[in-house]
């Protein structure tokens, strides 16, 4: 028998989602209600629970489909070998698989990503006592870098935690350990009915979105907070937002001021809020403070007329949408004049290795972008050999997923140069700081209509700054501002793109 799993009713004018996340892959066992997908509309997140118990026999849409309403995205099959189990170890827990009979299993740190040595524990989704399903999120990690999400290995008990939250661990270190579920069982005294039933007494807290309970660990609240909307009271993401809506309206319990610390006075102590620092924050400001300390920087400036390139990106940018399925955006242009100016000054894209200088004959290209959790350098590789579609796709779907967290530390290494585009916050002009062991940055700023002397004229034209930070132990200024007024004469002149001038 197989059951179909469905897109539920997405809300009033709402037609169709995206699949953003699946929970579960072909072949797993899943249980009713349990959390399968994460569909995203332009309006909210819908988390998919499963009709029915079974496995999952296949995935119909893939991460990245839009689908509309009502539409097939999977199917589970009643498996009757991955049923067999559960009545069997409620009737005889003595006759239960080697697996479920006491064994434990270690729940280690996984794979980092090159030059991570070391994470430290963030969020512990489960506590001990808790059921825990293979596969289902047990932690968080943070590295300097990106959060690790740490599964289950195996189905049971989280018996231990041994590296509790705000542990510093390193690669392959041992975070808890799974004891078999036949284990949990046979440790309690009770009737074999009465241990039957607590799997289903703790399934409430087990079945609650994954999404729910990440959601809950970062703000700090606690299940019993939180009014559940899902089938029989499960939280749903957007059950913890509300929580969190209510208690930010609600007044302020009354508390003990903090000590007064001098040289603040105590009422404004009592107003002050201390966050300890994220992982990757602590990382960005020792790197940040570093290049200063290390690299001899200076920063040269220049402006350069955008109406050429406007002009074109108005002109073409429905029929490139239309062919390509991605919009033009001025990146692409950036990056293009760019690789074009490293290869006539190929030490703004090398860097120093001790006493060598390491010359890059291709570039990979770094595109700062912000995020809630801080700033992040995904690189778009081989960017000098990409045509201006594939440049616009790849900082599409990289700035998508540095936004969602769901960068790899592979995605973020390696990168050659570096553009911060500032101007989407409103920039006028600044200097940014160099990306080690990087020897160049070029920073992007606001478009900004200003008078311009033109052959004699005062003309209106829509002017951008350009500050490119340079390491001058490798650059010289000749070279920093010949790469600088090669990148002003690409944009104000794009056909020089084409003929390689």
């Amino acid at each position: 028998m197989t059951t179909e799993v469905r897109v539920p009713t997405l809300g009033e004018s709402v037609t169709e989602a995206t699949v953003a996340t699946w929970f579960k892959k072909p072949g797993d066992t899943v249980a009713q209600d349990e959390m399968l997908c994460e569909l995203e509309t332009d309006k909210v997140t819908v988390e998919v629970p499963a009709p029915a118990a079974g496995v999952l026999a296949d995935i119909v849409a893939n991460e990245g489909d839009t689908v509309g309403v009502d539409a097939l995205l999977a199917n589970i099959s009643a498996s009757g070998a991955a049923a067999a189990p559960a009545p069997a170890a409620a009737a005889a827990p003595a006759a239960a698989t080697p697996e479920a009979s006491g064994g434990s299993t270690d729940v280690m740190v996984p794979t980092l990503g090159e030059s991570v040595t070391e994470a430290t524990v963030s969020v512990w989704f489960k506590k001990v006592g808790d059921t825990v399903a293979q596969d289902e999120m047990l932690c968080e990690l943070e590295t300097d870098k990106v959060s690790v999400e740490v599964p289950s290995p195996a189905a049971g008990v989280l018996a231990e935690i041994t590296a509790a939250e705000g542990a510093t661990v390193e690669a392959s270190a041992k975070l808890g350990v799974i004891s078999g579920a036949g284990a949990a069982v046979a440790a309690a005294p009770a009737a074999a009915p009465a241990a039957a039933a607590a799997p289903a007494a703790a399934g409430k807290d087990i079945a609650n979105a994954p999404s729910a309970e990440k959601a809950m660990a970062e703000a700090g609240l606690s299940a019993a907070n939180v009014a559940g909307t899902g089938r029989d009271g499960r939280i749903m993401k957007d059950d913890v937002a509300r929580a969190m809506a209510a208690a930010a309206a609600a007044p302020a319990p009354a508390a003990a001021a903090p000590a007064p610390r001098a040289p603040v006075a105590a009422d404004d102590a009592s107003r002050e809020e201390r966050v300890k620092m994220t992982r990757l924050r602590q990382t960005i400001a020792k790197r940040l403070k570093e290049s200063q300390n290390t690299a001899a920087m200076l920063t040269t400036y220049n402006e350069v007329d955008m109406g050429e390139v406007m002009a074109l990106r108005n002109q073409y940018k429905d029929q490139f949408e239309k062919k390509h399925g991605v919009r033009l955006g001025f990146m692409s242009f950036f990056t293009k004049a760019c690789c074009h100016a490293l290869k006539e000054v190929p030490e703004v894209n090398a860097e120093i290795d001790g006493t060598d200088v390491v010359y890059k004959n291709f570039v990979h290209m770094g595109v700062a972008a912000g995020t809630p959790t801080g700033l992040v350098v995904p690189v778009i590789r081989d960017a000098d050999a990409m045509s201006f579609a594939e440049i616009e796709k790849a900082i599409s779907e990289k700035g998508k997923r540095a936004r969602d967290g769901k960068l790899s530390m592979a995605e973020m290494q390696g990168g050659t140069f570096t553009i911060s585009n500032g101007g989407v916050y409103g920039s006028l002009m600044s200097s940014p700081i160099l990306n080690p062991p990087q020897s160049g940055i070029l920073g992007m700023h606001k478009i900004q209509d200003r008078p311009m002397a033109i052959n004699g004229e005062v003309v209106i034209r829509p002017m951008m700054y350009l500050a490119l930070s340079y390491d001058h132990r490798i650059v010289d200024g000749k070279g920093a501002v010949t790469f600088l007024v090669r990148v002003k004469e690409a944009l104000e002149d794009p056909r020089r793109l084409l003929m390689d001038l």
